[in-house]
């Protein structure tokens, strides 16, 4: 088990907001449930498999983290209330927004940790690869979606891509489903790279608009223990998911270890006072050189707004309402 790893200090406690995490029913977004639950928040978990997801919701209410005796653990829980949310059909993307844009009063953190690692290569019903869809366009759409009742419950808001230490092998190419040259590997290292890109870009924007109260951020939450390698044995050789946790015993962390840079980009104090960067190990890191580049980052951004059919205007406010007409359609 990794024996080095930073945990997040922050005492903050979190009576009265309301939480967004995507993929909640496993891995480090449920862990990162069950911390931030247990500071006051109003969880809400948006999963695609509901039977798991009620799972969850009753392992995270019976069982506290770790270390409960930690001051902002004292006092009373939040909430858990589940959506169903599946990031590869966009249908569901924008009812899950409809859904908790009319039933919720607020949305305070919203974390976009759902994930598929190198899978076989596959198209959604929309016509997308399925790791570039389900790890970035699905995010990407949702967070466009809920950006305005984000807006009416700042100050003090806050949205997390959860990235990757892969996206240091990635490229965004030209045909962005990597129709002709799909390898599991180059699919999830582009998706994870559009991640960071994604929350620099942004950030760019909310600034350019003078949208002040939402910070946005991107991280590596470790090598960890998770379902997230289960295609392992399809796409890279037989047996390949157990040879990999077996070589990279020493380095795993566990979920628990796992989430704590998402739970310091989601509470933090000093974070509060930042926003497009990219985390990993409770701290602000640097990300490759194209996760650095304002051109790649706008490039991106205009490209997955054609795949969207969003027309791509530089008035922000604009082009949000454009989004939201998405849900009526």
């Amino acid at each position: 088990m990794w024996s080095f790893h930073s945990e997040c200090t922050s005492e903050v406690r979190l009576v009265g907001k309301t939480v967004v995490i995507t993929g909640a029913n496993t891995g480090i977004g449920k862990e990162t449930a069950r911390d931030l639950y247990r500071r006051g928040a109003r969880i809400i978990l948006a999963c695609r498999n509901i039977q798991k997801a009620n799972d969850a919701l009753k392992d995270i209410k019976t069982n506290f983290p770790s270390k409960k005796d930690r001051k902002q653990f004292q006092g009373n829980p939040g909430d858990l209330v589940i959506y169903r949310l599946d990031l590869s059909s966009l249908k569901s993307v924008k009812e899950c927004a409809k859904n908790l844009l009319t039933n919720e009063s607020a949305i305070h953190l919203l974390i976009n940790n759902a994930g598929v690692m190198m899978c076989p290569q596959e198209t959604t019903e929309d016509g997308f690869e399925l790791q570039l869809q389900t790890n970035y366009i699905g995010h990407f759409l949702l967070t466009l979606l809920l950006l305005p009742k984000m807006q009416s419950s700042g100050p003090g808001c806050r949205i997390l891509n959860v990235s990757s230490l892969i996206h240091n092998y990635g490229a965004i190419h030209d045909d962005l489903n990597l129709k002709k040259s799909y390898t599991p590997f180059k699919a999830y290292a582009q998706s994870k790279l559009a991640n960071i890109l994604f929350t620099k870009e942004l950030a760019r924007r909310l600034k350019g608009a003078n949208i002040n109260g939402i910070n946005v951020y991107s991280l590596h939450p470790g090598v960890i223990t998770t379902e997230l390698g289960r295609h392992f044995s399809t796409t890279i050789f037989p047996g390949a998911s157990t040879f990999f946790r077996l070589l990279m015993q020493p380095v795993f962390k566990n979920s628990e270890q796992g989430a704590q840079t998402t739970i310091y980009c989601s509470v933090d104090e000093k974070a509060a006072d930042e926003t497009g960067l990219y985390y990993k190990e409770c701290r602000v890191a640097i990300p490759q050189w194209r996760a650095q580049n304002d051109q790649i980052a706008k490039d991106l951004w205009n490209q997955t707004c054609r795949l969207l059919h969003l027309e791509c205007d530089e008035n922000f406010a604009k082009f949000l309402k454009t989004v939201s007409c998405q849900i009526t359609e």
